[in-house]
């Protein structure tokens, strides 16, 4: 007799012990969105830098308020003149096709900054309907509806 095996189970879970270390180490690397707009709400110092690591008409067409414009290929020369390496620092980019703020992450790490990459990037950010500027002025967006609640303050994960 044969037994089959969905996908989901071919390979089977990591053992809770597994499991959670490798969870553990994702959070030391990633943080999202509603984590980071979180923060930056509460008013006073996050404890964090946010770093855009886009290009300028990237950063004109759209930023988080508050973030630091550091292109990608701008932090081996500019990194040490903009950031203080006692300060961790948050990276994004445009979204999660994209892996620009994991190459930014990466660079600052090299050179010795403690870093996290911010999960969604910009794109989520504008989709959950948080405040973003761009050369005109302040701009917000309805939530969308797939990315974030409409009528509730956060996803409450």
């Amino acid at each position: 007799m044969t037994t089959t095996v969905n996908p989901v189970l071919r390979v089977a879970p990591a053992v809770p012990a597994e499991a959670a270390a490798h969870f553990r180490a994702g959070l030391a690397f990633h943080t999202d969105v509603s984590d980071v707009a979180a923060a930056l709400g509460a008013g006073g110092d996050p404890g964090f830098v946010l770093v855009d690591s886009r290009s300028t008409e990237a950063w004109d067409q759209g930023h988080i308020p508050g973030a630091l414009h550091l292109p990608t290929a701008l932090v081996p020369e500019q990194a040490g003149q903009l950031l203080d390496r006692s300060v961790p620092v948050v990276t994004y980019c445009w979204g999660p096709g994209c892996n620009g703020a994991a190459r930014a992450a990466l660079a600052l790490a090299e050179l010795g900054y403690r870093v996290k990459e911010m999960l969604g990037g910009f794109e989520y950010w504008v989709r959950e309907g948080l405040a973003f500027e761009t050369w005109q002025g302040r701009e917000r967006r309805a939530p969308d509806p797939l990315t974030a609640p409409v009528d509730a303050g956060d996803c409450g994960c």
